[in-house]
């Protein structure tokens, strides 16, 4: 059981890791890099969400999803924060990677309190 909960954890560091790079790479494969503020949200927001992955996959700790569930819920905030909202390119793709990053810490932090779910 706790070789599983522990799987399960890893799995979501890793997607975590893949949603930190595809949030980098976005302004490009979206078509928003010539706008800074959102640009520069999804390059330091996937830098931290990147980090914090790692950070996870070496060594667990339920702060590190608390942590995410934050670059989540900043993500989903952040184009009416940062006043980029009426670019629909950029606001659904920060408001969508951030109901994702928000969903899986949830789901992590589930596991943590949860572990009988496993069985």
């Amino acid at each position: 059981m706790a070789n599983t909960l522990m799987e399960g954890r890893k799995i979501q560091d890793w997607v975590n890791l893949v949603l930190a790079v595809c949030l980098f790479i976005s302004p490009w494969i979206v078509g928003f890099a010539a706008e800074a503020a959102p640009t520069w949200n999804a390059w330091i927001v996937g830098i931290i969400l990147g980090a914090l992955a790692i950070t996870a996959l070496s060594a667990f700790a339920e702060w590190e999803e608390w942590a995410n569930l934050v670059v989540g819920l900043w993500l989903i905030a952040s184009p009416w924060a940062l006043g980029f909202a009426a670019s629909a390119a950029a606001m659904w793709t920060a408001v969508i990677m951030g109901v994702l990053v928000a969903a899986i810490s949830l789901w992590a932090v589930w596991d943590v309190h949860h572990p009988h779910a496993h069985a």
